[in-house]
């Protein structure tokens, strides 16, 4: 007998007088069996209607298998099935958000009877009263981490026919506040350098600011990733702190974050300098140092924790007398002074390593109106360059075609 395919019906008569009909759903992937849902009417035409309306959804995608799942226990599936093939800081940011705010809120409820309402009150309410530590609300950029978390569970729901729709797609999560970086001016930069000159991290900063690179890509560098003769740098690795496995060295995020970076000759001697101080530590450290082959390591060879360079930082900074800056805003001042020079975006969003150009525009908008200002006053030296040609001997200006 042929299998009945997906979309077709049938409507039986039975003995207790009611109407049963059934419809082809698709095939158990482990079994091969089919996969069928059932209704159940009082008349014919009620389980016709039903199934035409079952048929019509199927048809277009919004059909969903009979499911009793709570929220809470499709997340929990979620993160054990399909979440695990994130990078580990990864999956921990999305366990932690699951378990802090949506499956409180939210968990207790079936996955089929989640609405679009439920989500839109939910994400004004962490808006309004949502902080665990404080008072007060979430930030809104928090709130988005939050719905992005929703919207690919959901997603995986709607692939597995669990529900019909992502419900996720009909709400409004708050819109991210743009924020203005603020890197350290060109004064503000040489007091830095100035006080961590002497610093065995020296050359770690100067090569933020010589760079581009990431605080996590630089952290893991390795000497084998370095090309002192030809001055350039290649980008493989970046390291992170986990809650699960500590440190741990990841791949870049993205295909563009994978780069050969060249560095100014002022980075290139200060790594030169770095790696003899490197080689008298290891010399004095002995059989207990931890070679890892990595550029910057603690005493003892190991990888530096993120958090570390960051308190390094803000203790040049203090005895700098500078105000605070993140350690992230040194990736800043590089793109800005770039820019500043007059180097094109894209040159600029190949040495950091952002995903697209909109994304290097986007973030640095606050260097564009100087220039735009000193385009337009180019444009205006071409004009009056060509204002200025002298006339043709009709007494009027240079002929030119209409």
């Amino acid at each position: 007998m042929a299998k009945r395919g997906n979309g077709e019906g049938s409507i039986t008569h039975r003995r207790d007088g009611r109407w049963m009909g059934q419809i082809t759903v698709g095939h158990d992937p482990k079994t091969g069996r089919l996969k069928r849902r059932t209704f159940y009417g009082k008349t014919r035409r009620e389980i016709s209607d039903k199934l035409a309306n079952a048929i019509t959804e199927l048809q277009n995608g919004r059909f969903a298998q009979a499911t009793t799942l709570t929220v809470a226990e499709w997340i929990s599936a979620w993160l054990d099935r399909y979440a695990q093939t994130k990078r580990t800081s990864t999956w921990e940011n999305y366990e932690s958000l699951a378990r802090v705010h949506i499956v409180p809120a939210l968990g207790a409820k079936k996955l089929r009877d989640l609405r679009p309402e439920h989500l839109q009150l939910f994400y004004n309410e962490l808006l309004r009263t949502g902080a665990v530590r404080r008072e007060g609300g979430l930030a809104p950029t928090t709130v988005r981490q939050v719905h992005a978390v929703i919207h690919e569970v959901l997603e995986q729901a709607v692939r597995e026919e669990l529900v019909g729709r992502n419900v996720s797609d009909f709400v409004s999560p708050p819109t991210a506040p743009h924020f203005e970086i603020q890197p350290p001016s060109v004064e503000h930069t040489a007091r830095l350098l100035k006080v961590a000159r002497g610093h065995r991290l020296y050359a770690l900063f100067l090569l933020y600011l010589g760079s581009g690179m990431r605080r996590g890509e630089a952290l893991a560098l390795r000497w084998q990733d370095v090309d002192l003769s030809h001055g350039t740098i290649a980008v493989h690795r970046t390291l992170v702190r986990t809650n699960t496995k500590g440190l741990v060295f990841h791949e870049p995020k993205t295909r563009l974050s994978w780069r050969v970076i060249p560095i100014p000759d002022l980075v290139r001697q200060a790594l030169v300098a770095h790696c003899a101080r490197q080689a008298e530590e290891k010399f004095l450290v002995g059989e207990a140092y931890e070679d890892q082959d990595l550029v910057f390591a603690t005493p003892i060879g190991h990888p530096i924790d993120p958090g570390n360079a960051n308190r390094t930082f803000d203790l040049l900074l203090k005895a700098a007398g500078l105000r605070h800056y993140r350690l992230h805003d040194l990736r800043h001042a590089f793109a800005t002074r770039l820019l500043e020079l007059g180097e094109h975006p894209k040159v600029v969003q190949v040495l950091l390593g952002h995903s697209s150009i909109a994304q290097t525009l986007n973030t640095y908008s606050h260097v564009s109106p100087g220039l735009t200002e000193r385009a337009v006053q180019r444009l205006n030296d071409v004009l009056q360059d060509a204002d200025s040609r002298p006339r043709d001997s009709a007494g009027g200006k240079e002929s030119r075609n209409a």
